[in-house]
């Protein structure tokens, strides 16, 4: 079982290891990874879309939902292409409606917790404190271009280096 525990533990710091660099990778090249997802979620909606058209074209029937595959290839050919084209189109859309929202719940969350100092002056102010650190991430997902992709970068890394800390503390400890 301690074997078992200790090869367990090793896979657990290796795959720590793979996520720094997955998430370094993130957050230096956010501009690039996005190019690279929205080509490979083009490539797919693309192979879906000539599916269907195969679909079609090799059916032997007139049926009316036979349409369908042809009508869903053409559609999802052109939005593969377009996904393709206008990725970082699709990431600024995506992260301008991310970061208003986080604006928002950071504005909501601000009055929340001031109608709490009422009641509770303590924790009031750590509600406070956590809304303006909501608020001003959501302003800077909105005026910062890589930073969804960065973030997620960051968010990536913190797990993985608390991961390989307590990993290399559990296998420490078991001796």
């Amino acid at each position: 079982m301690k074997d078992f525990l200790k090869k367990t533990g090793w896979v657990s710091i290796i795959t720590s290891i793979a996520f720094i660099i997955i998430g370094l990778i993130l957050i230096n090249n956010p501009t690039e990874v996005m190019n690279m997802i929205s080509s490979i979620i083009g490539i797919v909606i693309i192979v879906s879309g000539a599916i269907k058209l195969i679909n079609y074209f090799s059916a032997k029937c007139s049926y009316d939902f036979y349409n369908y595959d042809l009508i869903y290839g053409i559609i999802a050919i052109i939005l593969g292409i377009a996904v393709m084209i206008y990725g970082s189109v699709i990431e600024t859309i995506f992260r301008l409606i991310l970061g208003t929202w986080i604006i928002y719940s950071g504005l909501m969350r601000i009055g929340l917790s001031l109608k709490l100092r009422t009641v509770n002056a303590s924790a009031s102010y750590v509600g406070i404190f956590l809304a303006i650190c909501m608020l001003l991430g959501g302003i800077y997902i909105v005026f910062n271009s890589g930073a969804l992709i960065a973030t997620i970068g960051w968010i990536v890394v913190i797990y993985a280096v608390m991961d390989l800390i307590e990993t290399v503390m559990f296998l420490k400890n078991m001796d």
